[in-house]
């Protein structure tokens, strides 16, 4: 089930990185994007967008104002669902993304991967 982690953080306070542990102890491939290239545990996180076969999730950990870059990005790569987790919610991205065929969940991911609801 590999899932797409876009705003990816170094700093172990922010949910972006305690999401990245918590999806790599639950044995779940994960690609991470963030502002700045880093390493989260084994995960390299990549400035890039690059292009994920088989992607099955994307999870949103920045805000709609900073959403604008990823759309067409996150759309292209036709993923199964899009998680909005807490202060990500975008009506617009949601919009689209379920013209397309994309399950969206408003919820949060951490909370999810702890009640097994994944």
């Amino acid at each position: 089930m590999k899932t797409l982690v876009i705003g990816a953080s170094p700093n172990p306070l922010r949910y972006a990185f305690k999401a990245v542990r918590a999806l790599r102890k639950h044995d779940i491939e994960v690609v991470a994007i963030g502002k700045r290239e880093t390493v989260i545990e084994d995960v390299q996180v990549i400035k890039d967008k690059p292009w994920i076969e088989d992607l099955h999730t994307v999870t949103l950990y920045v805000g709609p104002q900073n959403q604008g870059s990823y759309i067409d990005y996150i759309l292209s790569l036709k993923p199964k669902r899009i998680i909005f987790n807490p202060g990500t919610y975008n009506e617009d991205l949601i919009m689209q993304a379920e013209q397309a065929g994309i399950d969206c969940v408003r919820d949060c991911t951490l909370v999810m991967l702890a009640a097994d609801s994944y």
